[in-house]
């Protein structure tokens, strides 16, 4: 695990004369979290998306060599890297972008959002897992954020104390400030303890994220391009489809479980989100 995200790491050659052995390796890594969010559903993508898709995904290595990145994790529509250089990680999310708009340009019907986050830590932390915070602050920017390359605050700095040109913010491209990664952290916080709560609205985020209801709405409209009662909506669809890719439960189970009050609700905003009904996603479960 350590090696997939730092490298090899050699032994220290012994030095003459000295009582301390050290690896000359400094274990600070920049994370890239990479996915493919999708607005259509996977059995009713068209052939030349499944072809754009295929061939983005067979380019993907050659970039992040030329970059020297290290491919740690890659799931259908999930990549995770480890990137040396801030300067690399910054330039290889660009070009992946450009490569997917690139290789997407043509299809107009169907539309499937690359998005990356961009953060850097270290490897150990207060956390049990191997570069933990850093890869959910990667993680949550892809996830949430309104934009395509979200790269943090330190990312910035650090990219910018090494190029004569700073990063360039536009529409494609945000830099969070550290105040906005800690809204996002208190945001998603909350959410994932208590999304599934049936009756959880907007003005229950007030408190823990310690803004009134009108701040929070300017806010999460600003960082996430989403009033708050649609971002727990879509938080709750995006965990029915995962659900529905698992085939786990069936229709009714899957819409109280995502805490929608009823499985009619439930199927109404899901097929406004997707396209189509819960049971058109899933034949072998209609009418459940």
């Amino acid at each position: 695990i350590v090696e997939s995200f730092l490298g090899r790491i050699e032994d220290p050659k012994k030095a003459q004369n000295t009582t301390l052995n050290i690896i000359n390796d400094p274990a600070f890594r920049i994370i890239m979290v990479m996915k493919l969010n999708e607005f259509t559903l996977k059995q009713n993508t068209s052939i030349p998306l499944i072809t754009a898709l295929d061939k983005f995904n067979k380019a993907v290595p050659d970039i992040l060599n030329t970059y020297s990145g290290t491919l740690v994790k890659q799931g259908a529509n999930h990549y995770l890297v480890s990137f040396h250089s801030v300067s690399n990680s910054v330039h290889a999310a660009i070009d992946l972008h450009a490569l997917y708009k690139h290789f997407t340009k043509e299809i107009k019907r169907e539309k499937i959002l690359l998005k990356i986050g961009l953060s850097a830590g270290v490897p150990v932390t207060e956390k049990p897992l191997i570069f933990e915070d850093t890869i959910k602050s990667a993680e949550r920017m892809s996830a949430a954020i309104h934009g395509e390359i979200i790269i943090s605050s330190e990312v910035k700095d650090l990219y910018n104390s090494e190029n004569i040109k700073a990063v360039v913010e536009g529409k494609n491209l945000i830099v969070l400030t550290h105040n906005d990664e800690l809204f996002l952290n208190r945001l998603m916080d909350y959410t994932e303890k208590n999304w599934d709560t049936v009756h959880l609205k907007a003005i229950d985020y007030c408190k823990p994220m310690g803004c009134s209801k009108s701040q929070l709405y300017r806010k999460m409209i600003l960082l996430t391009g989403k009033s708050p009662n649609t971002f727990i909506k879509e938080f709750r669809l995006e965990a029915a489809l995962k659900l529905l890719n698992k085939k786990s439960g069936n229709i009714s189970e899957i819409a109280f479980d995502t805490g929608f009050s009823s499985p009619s609700y439930f199927s109404k905003c899901f097929q406004k989100r997707f396209g189509h009904s819960p049971s058109e996603y899933l034949p072998s479960k209609s009418g459940q």
